[in-house]
């Protein structure tokens, strides 16, 4: 039987303004509902057998949410929810999840909170990691790049589990040559990701750090590659996975143009041995899916 390929990034929500304040007047194209059907002939068209549906917006209704699609569609074969980390009442909060078998990780938006390194230090949030760890939950790291210092320390103190970096730290691609300061302190910053081997990345989400509103240019793919070769010295082949980021990546690209700029560079860089683990292995391995 041919290896399971695993889009590990992808978002769904019925459309409401107040639900997702993260959607502005510039992101107009994503203020709609974006469903299960809508996402799978694109899979579909690309080879992929399953998708991992991540949290888009804080709340305990967004994992139920999320854990109701994924029980309709079969396709949907991890659920990576959200969970108050600093509750204290933290362990009953877990235990409401122990029945629910596609919920393999939990996420928040560490990006967007005032001080990421106050917030990832927080004995609550240690007691929480702790918890999480011990019990075979994933959790996905969500930074700004000049948040990745704070993620790196936060990531070298919690080696009990899987740890994946989304959107490999968001690298600062808009409006910048690939050799400014900031990409300098963006990698320099990731490699010291390099040996924590509990930590894995996801090549999602490139295409909207650039300066996407004026259309993907060929200096933008340079750059994206340039990100991608970044990745591999960093984490090595089987410490990646694919994400599209989906619907998100819209905004810059379709569905086949990310999968696209993706598979070339895999093509490239990576052994058939690797690409088995890229598109899908490493993912199921974090999540604790079947690969075959």
């Amino acid at each position: 039987m041919a290896a399971l390929r695993i889009d590990a990034h992808t978002h769904f929500w019925r459309y409401q303004p107040e639900a997702y304040p993260w959607i502005g007047p510039d992101l107009q194209a994503l203020a709609a509902d974006h469903m299960p059907d809508d996402l799978l002939p694109h899979l579909r068209t690309h080879g992929m057998d399953a998708a991992i549906a991540v949290q888009a917006r804080a709340g305990t209704g967004e994992t139920r949410f999320l854990l109701e699609l994924a029980d309709r569609h079969p396709w949907i074969a991890a659920v990576v929810g959200w969970e108050d980390l600093r509750a204290p009442d933290f362990a009953q909060r877990l235990q409401r999840w122990a029945a629910a078998p596609k919920l393999r990780g939990f996420r928040h938006q560490v990006q967007d909170e005032a001080d990421a390194s106050q917030y990832l230090g927080l004995d609550a949030v240690t007691d929480a990691m702790g918890q999480l760890q011990s019990l075979g939950y994933a959790y996905d790291v969500l930074v700004f790049n000049h948040q990745l210092e704070a993620a790196a320390r936060f990531c070298a103190r919690h080696d009990r589990h899987w740890l994946v970096l989304d959107h490999l730290g968001k690298p600062p691609l808009a409006g910048a040559a690939h050799g400014s300061s900031a990409l300098a302190a963006w990698r320099a910053a990731l490699r010291r990701l390099r040996p924590l081997p509990h930590v894995v990345c996801k090549l999602s989400g490139l295409v909207t750090e650039t300066d996407w509103r004026a259309g993907l240019q060929a200096a933008d793919m340079t750059s994206i590659d340039a990100c991608l070769d970044v990745a591999l010295d960093v984490f090595g082949p089987a410490r990646l996975m694919f994400g599209s980021d989906w619907p998100v990546c819209t905004l810059a690209a379709p569905y086949g143009g990310v999968y696209g700029i993706v598979r070339r560079w895999a093509d490239l860089r990576l052994s058939a041995e690797e690409q088995y683990a890229f598109w899908g292995g490493t993912a199921a391995l974090c999540y604790g899916l079947q690969t075959t």
